[in-house]
């Protein structure tokens, strides 16, 4: 993307390459300061020289960016001066032999060739004046706060501690294509960043791409680069690239098929960083080629070391958020606070932290006071708890699967807990109540059959109250579940039977003759309902040996619940 932007600007490819493995590579505009340094050297250096070299070409001459003024204010044409009084006189008149009218006309035919380019150039400048002023660079603390190097992560001591295989990979200078997963603000950008900055050559180059932004065009103009980065000659020196892809679960399965080739033959190192769980939202070969590292949520201790480390980094930590004051105060209190309330989001701990601290200075700056930032600071910058819950992802899940469980496991304190989080996330209410429902047959069955009852009662409640009055409702009804006593007889039972019909060896056996209907006198003659007994006719219906099954299946059980019994107080069967 950033050589792209450069050529576009009409700098040559190798002036681009050159520039952006000076700076880094990450912002084009850095990239720019750097080749129209270097350009202005080298024109002063041309200069001096002329005498010695007349038909001087170079491409770092002043010339040579027919594009630039499309994109930067730079060369706009000084306005025409009047003649002074003072002037010199023209040579004609101090008798100085006249010019040859040839050159004089390949000359004015240049000015107004440079006066009509100026003022096209102009025309377009101004239409796209406040598209190219690029805005003044203002980095949040969360970003500001990067790890720089490994030994800077915070909490993911699993992947990064002194044995693992990732620490190794980067002390020998063989970085792996690995994907990162796991919640936002526990590190997965941060990490990416900060093993490629601390291999012990600089052999590797990083660019970072989005998946939200950026498109399989995007990747090949990426290997591209890399591609060259990786040949001797062209480059200055060798470099192997490391292609960050955020949010990689957004591509679909033919854009993640792009990174298949790059990464079998080595073009690239990928690494690739998703909230989703790669199982369901990454294509299988992406994840036979790359190793899956799972990254923890932070605990309040992690975010809360990095806080105090952002209060007391006095380059790039809090101080820098608040202009003219280079001294901040932060309360325990309010570190607890934003630390205990973030649900392990360090981004969301930083955020927070810049805030409350900007507006702790603006009433500080209002008295003259000192700058401290305290527990009410923290509490209005945070609004309230912030709580980790997508409803169409990997916590979704979790949650109902812990409900369902803790209900199958008659605890009623913990099924109301996982209940509140669902709530307080954000979740459906009906969708909640359909799951009871199901649980009320599958789990509690015929043990106690009212719970069907109460189920279903219960998703009407929700129907018609909806949020926040129908949340006592659903307490009620998972109270109830979680104490109703248990059986699984039913739902092992239908589960049996469909797999006897799916199953069973060449084709399901008909209805016997006996079960069948006859209205009809061809059906009677053929022997259908020939042998039924109807059962109230029999004065003891228990005595009777009529079979139901297929002959196939006699005596064959599905059910297994004790004769006479009502209920199953003893648990599941």
């Amino acid at each position: 993307m950033e050589m792209q932007q450069l050529l576009s600007m009409g700098f040559p490819e190798e002036t681009a390459a050159q520039a952006l493995a000076a700076t880094g590579g990450g912002c084009p505009l850095k990239a720019t300061e750097w080749i129209l340094t270097h350009t202005q050297e080298n024109s002063s250096n041309d200069n001096n020289n002329n005498n010695l070299n007349p038909n001087n070409n170079s491409p770092n001459s002043a010339h040579f960016q027919p594009k630039l003024d499309r994109f930067f204010r730079f060369h706009s044409k000084p306005p025409p001066s009047t003649p002074s009084p003072s002037s010199s006189p023209s040579p004609a008149l101090n008798g100085a032999p006249p010019k040859d009218s040839s050159e004089e006309r390949e000359k004015d035919y240049d000015e107004e060739e440079e006066e009509e380019d100026a003022e096209a150039l102009h025309k377009k400048r101004r239409k796209r004046e406040t598209a190219v002023q690029l805005p003044p660079l203002h980095e949040p603390l969360s970003e500001r706060m990067r790890p720089r190097r490994i030994d800077e992560v915070v909490g993911q001591d699993h992947l990064l501690g002194r044995n693992s295989f990732l620490r190794s990979a980067v002390y020998r200078n063989r970085l792996p294509s690995v994907i990162f997963w796991g919640p936002p603000g526990t590190g997965k950008t941060s990490i990416a960043r900060a093993i490629v900055s601390s291999c012990p050559s600089s052999s590797y180059r990083f660019v970072s791409l989005s998946a939200v932004t950026c498109g399989v065009k995007d990747v090949r103009d990426a290997v591209d680069v890399a591609r060259k980065w990786m040949k001797k000659g062209v480059m200055k020196e060798k470099k192997r690239t490391v292609l960050f892809m955020d949010e990689v679960h957004r591509f679909n399965k033919s854009q993640q098929d792009s990174f298949l080739p790059v990464i079998e033959d080595g073009s690239i190192v990928f690494i690739g960083a998703t909230t989703e769980n790669p199982s369901f939202h990454l294509i299988t070969p992406l994840l036979s080629r790359c190793k899956v590292l799972t990254l923890n949520q932070l605990s309040p201790e992690h975010v809360s070391a990095l806080l105090r480390r952002a209060v007391d980094d006095s380059d790039v930590g809090l101080a820098r958020s608040v202009e003219g004051i280079r001294v901040i105060e932060v309360d325990d209190d309010a570190i607890d606070l934003m630390s205990s309330h973030c649900d392990g989001d360090a981004r969301v701990a930083l955020n927070a932290l810049e805030i409350a601290a900007t507006a702790s200075a603006a009433r500080s700056a209002a008295v003259g006071g000192v700058v401290r930032v305290t527990g009410e600071d923290a509490k209005e910058a945070l609004q309230c708890k912030h709580l980790a819950y997508d409803k169409a992802g990997e916590e979704h899940y979790n949650l109902i699967s812990a409900l369902h469980k803790s209900m199958r496991g008659s605890d009623a304190d913990a099924a109301i807990y996982w209940l509140a989080r669902m709530l307080q996330g954000g979740e459906e209410p009906l969708y909640i109540a359909r799951r009871l429902i199901r649980f009320a047959s599958e789990d509690v069955g015929l043990a106690d059959p009212s719970a069907l009852v109460q189920a279903v009662a219960c998703y009407q409640a929700c129907h018609f109250v909806g949020m926040p009055e129908c949340n006592v409702n659903l307490a009620q009804c998972v109270a109830y579940l979680a104490l109703a006593p248990k059986s699984v007889s039913v739902y092992r039972a239908i589960k049996d039977a469909q797999k006897a019909v799916t199953e069973s060896v060449g084709q399901n056996q008909g209805v016997p003759l006996h079960l069948r209907n006859a209205p009809t006198k061809l059906m009677k003659e053929l022997g259908y309902a020939k042998g039924y007994i109807y059962p109230p006719d029999v004065d003891n219906p228990s005595l009777l040996s009529q079979s139901y099954l297929p002959p196939s299946l006699q005596g064959y059980k599905f059910l297994h619940w004790p004769s006479g019994h009502k209920t199953d107080q003893q648990g599941a069967i």
